[in-house]
């Protein structure tokens, strides 16, 4: 229906609507969720094991949706924060560390979302309301990282953010 981006926060895992998402020629945000289905619920994950999880998960989606048609120029992953990963801030932690590894296993573009994220919640002890500071702090590290795309509440604090990073780094 002309939607430049679709995203699924299970990653698209109905595989019987592929041919309807090869057909649509808009790009996919595939998102990893440690709940494969439904809600982003606490789940207790191991820090450990994140990237064995996200691997395996990427792999694996990524294969069946190339298979039905889906060029990999269309495609964004996400490797989800906060509860997606589990309720752990460590997981969170790990995954937010880890973008350069990811974009190189996978050779795609990645998307994150931190803001406002309870495993930032969880660290700060501050509710959502007073959570600008930390969410900042991890969108900043996540461009760091060599985020391709940043989802944000506060779009334009992250942009002065980025501009005053960008300026810095370009000095001599």
């Amino acid at each position: 229906h002309g939607a430049s981006y679709l995203n699924d926060i299970q990653g698209f895992p109905d595989c019987g609507r592929y041919p309807e998402l090869a057909g649509a020629g808009c790009g996919l945000i595939v998102m990893h969720s440690v709940q494969r289905k439904g809600p982003a619920t606490k789940v207790s994950t191991d820090p450990d094991e994140v990237w064995a999880g996200l691997d395996e998960f990427f792999a694996g989606r990524l294969a069946a949706l190339e298979e039905a048609g889906i060029g990999r120029q269309r495609l964004i992953i996400d490797p989800g924060l906060g509860y997606f990963l589990g309720s752990n801030p460590e997981s969170s932690l790990v995954a937010l560390a880890g973008i350069r590894h990811l974009k190189a296993r996978f050779g795609l573009p990645v998307l994150v979302s931190p803001s406002r994220k309870s495993f930032l919640r969880t660290l700060t002890r501050r509710d959502t309301t007073q959570i600008g500071a930390a969410s900042l702090a991890a969108e900043i590290f996540a461009a760091w990282q060599g985020a391709d795309y940043i989802r944000t509440h506060d779009v334009a604090a992250l942009r002065d953010a980025l501009m005053i990073l960008t300026a810095v780094a370009e000095q001599p």
